[in-house]
């Protein structure tokens, strides 16, 4: 299994907004890496969800539960889409700057490619995220 970070605005779409549909088309990716990000996903995988913009932090942890597909509105077919579902909120929201701030974590793409949507996480990396967030997943 593999772990992944994925961003969304809460203006466009909350973590709460996830648990209330149950399932979410993860949608808007225009980004070639991330996109290419969301290709090497496989159903079961699981994600941390990072609320951007506003107070930017991991508040949640999603399953991947449908691995990419074409985005019918994408004309040139260079983008996709996958489904995910909620798993659990975080105890303790783990902010931007707490990640920023910890020496073990530099060199996820959140703190030096920060506008990439779509993210790997290694394992070490997604246990101490975990661990800040007060979380087993």
């Amino acid at each position: 299994m593999a772990h992944w970070l994925m961003k969304a605005e809460p203006s466009d779409y909350s973590w709460e907004d996830l648990v209330r549909d149950g399932t979410a088309v993860w949608d808007g990716v225009h980004s070639h890496a991330a996109a290419n990000h969301m290709r090497s996903m496989r159903l079961g995988d699981r994600i941390f969800f990072y609320r951007s913009q506003k107070e930017p932090a991991v508040i949640g942890v999603m399953e991947l539960a449908r691995e990419a597909y074409q985005d019918p509105d994408d004309r040139k077919s260079s983008f996709v889409l996958v489904q995910v579902k909620p798993l659990l909120p975080v105890e303790r929201e783990v902010s931007l700057q707490a990640i920023k701030a910890e020496p073990k974590l530099q060199h996820l793409p959140l703190v030096r490619q920060s506008r990439l949507s779509v993210s790997p996480i290694d394992d070490d990396a997604w246990r101490l995220i975990c661990s800040m967030a007060g979380i087993v997943a």
